[in-house]
């Protein structure tokens, strides 16, 4: 099924995606939990990602870069706020400079992923992005945010699949 919408708040600064899935919350975790499955889905199909740590617990951290299609490493970091597995995760979202520190030049968000159940089985994924301010919300959705995270899950059903 994959993403089924979109929705920006300007009032309450998030940015809502959800995508639907026929795999229990078990599964659907995964696509956070283990780093490999992560790689495959974080990022848009043409900027594929690369996990350089990955502890997903509170407290812990995960860093990252994507690669262009012209070899340019963009790089990333997750500093993980909550966990309660399967069903819910809260990280903060920052983009890093060149060597992995984070990139004050841009603003972070909190990330908060929700798998729930869906009556008659599959989960609902549920992704939103909390912005600082409306500034911040502008400036990311103009550097193509919404498109890419939309892309970016466009790529779970493969993941499952496999």
């Amino acid at each position: 099924m994959g993403v089924t919408g979109v929705a920006k708040d300007l009032e309450a600064l998030t940015m809502t995606v959800t995508a639907e899935f026929d795999v229990s919350a078990e599964r659907a975790w995964q696509l956070w939990a283990d780093p490999r499955q992560l790689e495959r889905w974080w990022g848009p199909p043409t900027y594929p990602a690369t996990v350089e740590q990955h502890d997903l617990r509170a407290g812990g951290a995960v860093t990252y870069y994507m690669t262009s299609p012209e070899g340019d490493r963009h790089r990333g970091w997750w500093s993980v706020r909550e966990v309660e597995a399967p069903r819910r995760l809260v990280v903060e979202d920052g983009f890093a400079d060149a060597d992995g520190n984070p990139n004050s030049d841009l603003p972070t968000t909190v990330m908060e992923v929700r798998i729930a159940d869906r009556p008659g089985g599959g989960v609902l994924i549920t992704i939103e992005s909390i912005f600082p301010s409306l500034e911040a919300l502008e400036q990311l959705v103009a550097m193509g945010m919404e498109e890419g995270l939309r892309a970016a899950m466009g790529q779970m059903d493969g993941v499952l699949a496999a």
